[in-house]
C-alpha cells in the first residue's frame, strides 16, 4: 500500500503542478506528499522531480517513470471497475477524437461494434489532424499516434507504431534515391503542417542516436491523406506510418527508403484527463481498443489494407 501511495502521490504532483495542490486533493499535509516522493526516489535510487520555489519539473528518469505509473494506475482502475461495476451498464455520451487518417481506418470502424455491445452509450467522433484540447473541448478520450508531449494527461499505450520514408518510383527515377537522411535536404519533402504531429521533425537513428530533422519542401498540408496522395503521385518524399503505406509498398506503388536509419517504434495511445473516477463508458472504450489493437492479427487483416 505504501508503494501505491507513493506512486499515486508522484502522479498527482505532476498533474497538479505542486506538492501543496496534490496534498489538498488527497486531504493530507504537503509534508506527507513530500515524504512519499522522497521515499519513492530513495527506493528507486534516482531523482524523479526537480523542485524549486517556483516550479516542479520532471527529470529524464521521472518522465519515463511517469508514463509507466499512469499506465499502472489506469490498469488498476480498469481492473477494479471490471469487478465492482457488477450489473451496472455503461451509459451516457462518449466523446472521442483521433487523427483523421488513422481515425478513418482504425477508430471509426470500431465504433459500431462498441455501441452494439453497449446500447445505452452514444458516441461523438471528432477526426482532426491537430492536438485537440480534451479538457477544454470536453473530450473523454483521444487516440494519439506517435510521441506524446509532456502532459498531466493520462496515457495508455495501445500498440506500437513505426514511421518510415517513402516515395513513388516515378519520383525516385526523376530525383534519385537518398542513401542517408542528410541527403533529404536536397529532395522535395512533403511535410505535415499540423501542430498535431511531427513537431520535432522526422525521426531517424544515426550513429546509434535518435536524430530529428526539420525538413522543408514546396508542399505541406495539414491532412495526412493528402500527403499520401501527393507522394503516390510522385511529388516528393513523405514520412508516413507503416499502417498507412505498407499496402502501397507491397503493391509497388511506393518504395520504402532509408530503412537502415529508421527510428525505434513509438506508440499508439489512448489519452484522457486525470480523473479519480473515470466513467465506465470511457474505461470500457479504452479496454475495447486495447483488446482490438493488442491482437496481432488485427494489423494484418482487411482493415490494414483498406
Amino acid at each position: 500500500m505504501d508503494r501505491l501511495k507513493q506512486i499515486e502521490s508522484f502522479v498527482a504532483v505532476v498533474a497538479k503542478g505542486s506538492l501543496t495542490a496534490a496534498a489538498q486533493a488527497d486531504g493530507v499535509a504537503p509534508a506527507v506528499i513530500g515524504r512519499r516522493i522522497a521515499g519513492l526516489e530513495q527506493r528507486l535510487g534516482v531523482k524523479l522531480l526537480l523542485r524549486t520555489t517556483r516550479r516542479i519539473t520532471l527529470t529524464h528518469e521521472g518522465s519515463a517513470f511517469l508514463e509507466a505509473c499512469q499506465r499502472l494506475l489506469a490498469d488498476l482502475a480498469n481492473a477494479e471497475a471490471s469487478v465492482s461495476a457488477g450489473g451496472v451498464k455503461a451509459s451516457g455520451h462518449l466523446r472521442i477524437t483521433a487523427p483523421a487518417g488513422f481515425g478513418r481506418r482504425h477508430v471509426a470502424p470500431l465504433v459500431p461494434a462498441f455501441i452494439e455491445r453497449h446500447p445505452e452509450v452514444s458516441v461523438s467522433l471528432n477526426l482532426a489532424d491537430r492536438v485537440v484540447d480534451i479538457v477544454n473541448e470536453g473530450v473523454d478520450c483521444a487516440v494519439r499516434v506517435g510521441d506524446l508531449p509532456d502532459s498531466s494527461l493520462v496515457s495508455v499505450r495501445l500498440a506500437d507504431n513505426r514511421r518510415q520514408c517513402v516515395a513513388a518510383p516515378a519520383y525516385l527515377a526523376r530525383a534519385g534515391t537518398p542513401e542517408h537522411p542528410a541527403e533529404l535536404e536536397r529532395h522535395e519533402c512533403l511535410t505535415l503542417s499540423s501542430d498535431g504531429s511531427q513537431t520535432r521533425g522526422w525521426a531517424f537513428t544515426i550513429d546509434g542516436a535518435a536524430t530529428f530533422l526539420r525538413l522543408r519542401g514546396r508542399l505541406d498540408c495539414s491532412d495526412g491523406q493528402v500527403l499520401h496522395d501527393w507522394c503516390r503521385a510522385g511529388l516528393g518524399i513523405a514520412w508516413r506510418s507503416t499502417w498507412e503505406v505498407e499496402a502501397d509498398i507491397a503493391a509497388g506503388a511506393l518504395v520504402s527508403l532509408l530503412d537502415e536509419f529508421r527510428a525505434p517504434p513509438n506508440g499508439i495511445y489512448a489519452v484522457f484527463a486525470q480523473r479519480k473516477h473515470l466513467a465506465l463508458r470511457v474505461r470500457l472504450w479504452i479496454d475495447f481498443l486495447k483488446h482490438t489493437y493488442g491482437d496481432a492479427t488485427y494489423w494484418t487483416g482487411p482493415q490494414a489494407r483498406a
